[in-house]
């Protein structure tokens, strides 16, 4: 009897461990930089997974995001909204921020990994 409430104890965690591993690469296809046209109020926002959740971070200050519904955020600090653009392919391309009077329409940068190789001496 103890085995067998080890093994479903086990295999109910490991679910869980999957379930919470998924939700954040989930959440991971909306961290990156986002930039805003020249002369806007903020030139651009950062978009960090912290502790599982989004932050989303200008030289106006850091705030948590809360889901609200499919690709739109409560911008939590600024009392705004956050709606994530995609593309046809279903990629995040972009993002528009509607908060303190201001609409922002912003697109994301590529992430490009930049790997350094030592040079063989």
């Amino acid at each position: 009897m103890k085995k067998i409430m080890l093994v479903v104890t086990l295999v109910c965690g490991f679910g869980i461990a999957s379930y919470a591993q998924q939700q954040d690469t989930t959440l991971e296809q909306y961290v990156g930089k986002y930039v805003f046209p020249s002369g806007s109020v903020v030139p651009d926002v950062t978009v960090t997974l912290e502790n599982g959740a989004l932050v989303m971070s200008s030289s106006a200050g850091t705030s948590a995001l809360e889901k609200e519904s499919e690709d739109l955020y409560v911008i939590v600090t600024l009392q705004g909204k956050a709606l994530f653009k995609r593309d046809s392919n279903k990629k995040i391309v972009g993002i528009s921020i509607n908060a303190m009077g201001y609409q922002l329409e912003g697109t994301k940068e590529n992430n490009i990994a930049i790997v350094a190789i030592a040079a063989k001496q």
